[in-house]
């Protein structure tokens, strides 16, 4: 049996990685817990593997007195000398205890420390191997289904491959091989987390990081730092935006990027099954950088709005579905590697929305209000401010009858002036507009 034992702890050093000298340190502290256990904590007791014999030698020690009073700690000197004839009274003594003795509850406590042990063993020694690889590609073969993925062999350790992070076109099976980006590495350490159950490291296909890896083993000029990834956008498996920015003049990043004939590009498109990628020349300028990354959409005007984190685009009326892109993806897509909300508008829409307003700021400045005012008390058109009677302009307005009679007469010059130019007509000489309305229109201009 002792044999067994010996053989035992080699075999687990050899097939876990485990260090056989923490094994051995673990086996005699699982030991000597179960000894407590059963006698007691204020046994003072000591365990030591002999590893020439591969026997377990138990000991208690205890002191020699004339009158004993706690049996647990203290040996009279008539039985003390039964084992040690030299004994003397103060003296300690190391009684041996035989293992057998622990029982059979004593042995399974100890049977469970030693796999705990050898589990928080494995768990640390992954984490010391794994923890500085985070963002490296690795490859594995699938193993088993988990309830939170795939479960995947990458070397002598496993991955968790989650739901989450797989493409979600793709579909695996028990022995499949495939490349994964390592995420995370859980550390056994870590207070706020409960015990780890399952592979403790997690690789990912669908990340965007997987995408920017996948760049810097194709592409020698990313991984020398000459072209720079600086922003990555995925729909995993259906299209992804990669913006890339050149540290020299003479680099092409886009070119480089796409290799000869396509060569390094279609490399990654391969190993991602298909995902269509749009590589995205970066620019400082938001304008520009949005213009950029809404191709192949022709762009008519890019407006940014810095305090709403918002930029307003115009497209013409038969980019839209270019600009928007299918379940509209291209602009989703765009707003994520930008990191701003986008809006898009058509040339009609534009210039309809643009008039609209135009037209309220006019009438705002001829009745002496703001613009916020009108929209606020609900007239936000023309057509809405000519429809309304007298007494709910004034009430709603809060305005005196002479500025309403102003408020009046531009609505009813402007409404006539666009339905003159719709119609292709002049407008007429003696439907001038007000001195306040022709002021407004100028500094419009």
């Amino acid at each position: 049996m002792n044999l067994e034992l010996k053989k035992a702890i080699d075999q687990i050093s050899k097939d876990k990685g485990l260090d056989r000298d923490m094994l051995i340190a673990t086996l005699e502290e699982a030991v000597r817990t179960s000894v407590q256990r059963k006698y007691g904590d204020n046994l003072d007791v000591e365990v030591r593997y002999n590893d020439e014999t591969g026997d377990l030698e138990v000991y208690q020690f205890k002191i020699v007195v004339a009158e004993v009073e706690d049996p647990i700690r203290e040996i009279s000197l008539e039985d003390a000398r039964s084992h040690d004839p030299a004994v003397q009274c103060d003296d300690e003594i190391g009684l041996r205890l035989k293992v057998e003795d622990l029982g059979r509850i004593a042995a399974q406590s100890a049977k469970q420390v030693i796999i705990q042990r050898m589990r928080d063993a494995e768990q640390e020694m992954i984490y010391e191997e794994y923890k500085d690889r985070v963002g490296e590609i690795v490859s594995g073969t699938i193993h088993r289904r988990d309830k939170g993925g795939w479960v995947v062999n990458i070397g002598r350790v496993e991955a968790l491959l989650p739901k989450e992070e797989q493409i979600p076109r793709e579909h695996y099976k028990r022995g499949d091989s495939l490349q994964a980006l390592i995420i995370n590495v859980h550390d056994p350490h870590q207070k706020d987390r409960k015990e780890i159950r399952g592979p403790q490291i997690v690789i990912s296909r669908a990340h965007r990081d997987y995408m920017a890896a996948l760049f810097r083993r194709e592409v020698p000029e990313v991984d020398e730092g000459i072209v720079q990834i600086m922003g990555v956008a995925r729909d995993p498996g259906s299209r992804a935006k990669v913006a890339v920015l050149s540290r020299e003049r003479d680099v092409d990043p886009v070119g480089s990027c796409v290799g000869v004939r396509g060569s390094r590009i279609q490399n990654i498109v391969q190993e991602l099954h298909g995902e269509r990628i749009d590589i995205v020349v970066w620019n400082q300028d938001v304008a520009v950088y949005a213009r950029n990354a809404l191709a192949p959409a022709v762009i008519s005007r890019i407006n940014v709005i810095e305090a709403e984190n918002l930029i307003e685009v115009t497209v013409p009326d038969d980019q839209l579905t270019s600009a928007i892109g299918r379940k509209g993806q291209n602009v989703k897509l765009a707003a994520k590697l930008l990191g701003w909300k986008i809006d898009i508008f058509t040339e009609s829409r534009y210039n309809e929305v643009n008039a609209v307003g135009q037209g309220l700021e006019q009438v705002a400045n001829v009745a002496e209000l703001s613009v916020d005012t009108l929209l606020s008390a609900g007239f936000n058109t023309l057509a809405r401010l000519r429809e309304s009677s007298d007494e709910e302009l004034m009430q709603g307005l809060g305005i005196s009858e002479s500025r309403l009679a102003d408020l009046r007469t531009a609505v009813n010059f402007l409404m006539h002036s666009d339905s003159a130019q719709e119609a292709g007509e002049a407008v007429p000489a003696g439907d001038e507009p007000a001195e306040e309305v022709r002021q407004a229109e100028g500094k419009n201009d």
